[in-house]
């Protein structure tokens, strides 16, 4: 089908930071799958477990015990702080799990039709719940009549939260750390603290989406680690499996316990092969102690490109925590993720104007100085 509109471009291996395509060409990966490859290409210790977990047992179904998943979520809830999870197989299933939790917990509390206040420009995923909790119309159209229960504000506007806080139906909040697809929008300071006291005096579910933040991205284990915080369920999936599709939903408190046997599932979910590469990505990230070098080059990373774009009035900001890093232009540049395929780099645009960078966490000092010196002679070729 004609949904994906394909770059000309096959790529046949990967090492590292680097992807070959079947002309021999080295490209430099400043996507990473879109934020999937986190540990690169071919990582030795994720090609060792899943080669060692095919050759024994591939599924069993959610039917029967499997100890690789539960290994993965007890060492995903010592990291995050979070009591129970469930896992799926991608980011839009495990939002799809946080919304039917926040209305179980509504229905739980004698509310008939529950209301989730989500974000202004921001993307949750493409099923219909997911989709319908996303603040984008532009990727909604052709698909009403979208799901009802959702009250959409201005993302990082903690009046516009105190606002709708009458609205006795609500009973949760979904948002994202940092809003990627929406062009790698980074809340004020207080903002996330400031949702959570909001929610416990509501007391609403505090649900986040660290489809994208999550698994070291940022520099902490998940986003909200960085404000002192603990939400009360969130989504992860991308760079848990490094390419491996996973998804998981970690909840605590009250809503650990809302789902029960038979009221979600998935088929695939959580089986050997997955929760083998899973287990291995996190093991590795420790091993490298990935935060401290996710800080570490994210910086070098931003101060480079703001060195480089000095003075350079078509760049309105360089902003960005770790690896998660956007490029605002003052007018629409779309068309960079084609040029830049033309000078071996792959990057993506979001909201038109703003260039977003999601390298692999591996990435060294050298690879930073490439990437800058890359980034910045496409952006300023381009605008100048």
């Amino acid at each position: 089908m004609a949904n994906y509109a394909r770059l000309p471009v096959t790529f046949e291996r990967g090492e590292g930071v680097w992807l070959w395509d079947d002309q021999g060409e080295r490209y430099l990966d400043a996507l990473s799958g879109i934020g999937v490859c986190s540990l690169g290409h071919s990582h030795p210790n994720i090609t060792k477990a899943l080669c060692e977990q095919a050759g024994k047992l591939l599924h069993t179904s959610n039917l029967y015990h499997i100890p690789q998943q539960a290994a993965l979520a007890e060492r995903l809830i010592a990291l995050s702080g979070m009591e129970t999870a469930y896992f799926c197989n991608s980011g839009a299933e495990a939002n799809e799990a946080l919304i039917k939790m926040a209305r179980l917990y509504g229905h739980q509390k004698g509310i008939d039709l529950p209301v989730i206040v989500v974000m202004e420009s921001s993307f949750h995923g493409r099923t219909m719940g997911a989709l319908s909790a996303t603040g984008n119309p532009k990727i909604q159209v052709g698909f009403e009549p979208l799901l009802p229960g959702f009250i959409h504000i201005a993302y990082d506007d903690l009046d516009a939260l105190e606002a709708v806080s009458n609205n006795k139906s609500i009973v949760a909040v979904l948002l994202e750390p940092i809003q990627g697809e929406g062009g790698l929008n980074i809340p004020s300071a207080d903002y996330l603290s400031g949702v959570r006291s909001i929610c416990d005096r509501n007391k609403w579910l505090m649900m986040l989406d660290e489809v994208q933040t999550g698994i070291c991205r940022t520099g902490a284990w998940f986003g909200y680690q960085h404000d002192n915080i603990l939400p009360d369920a969130m989504a992860l999936a991308k760079g848990l499996g490094n390419g491996v599709p996973i998804g998981a939903c970690l909840a605590k408190g009250v809503a650990a316990s809302l789902f029960q046997a038979g009221s979600h599932g998935s088929t695939f979910g959580g089986n050997p092969l997955a929760c083998s590469a899973a287990l291995a990505v996190l093991e590795t990230l420790e091993k490298m102690q990935a935060n401290q070098h996710v800080t570490m080059v994210g910086e070098l990373l931003r101060n480079g490109l703001n060195e480089a774009f000095e003075g350079k009035s078509h760049v309105k900001t360089v902003r960005g925590q770790g690896l998660m890093i956007g490029i605002e232009l003052d007018r629409p540049c779309t068309e960079l993720i084609g040029v830049a395929l033309e000078n071996n780099l792959l990057v993506s645009v979001q909201a038109e104007k703003v260039v977003r960078l999601l390298p692999p966490l591996i990435i060294n000092e050298s690879e930073i100085e490439q990437l800058v010196s890359a980034v910045s002679s496409l952006v300023n070729t381009f605008c100048e």
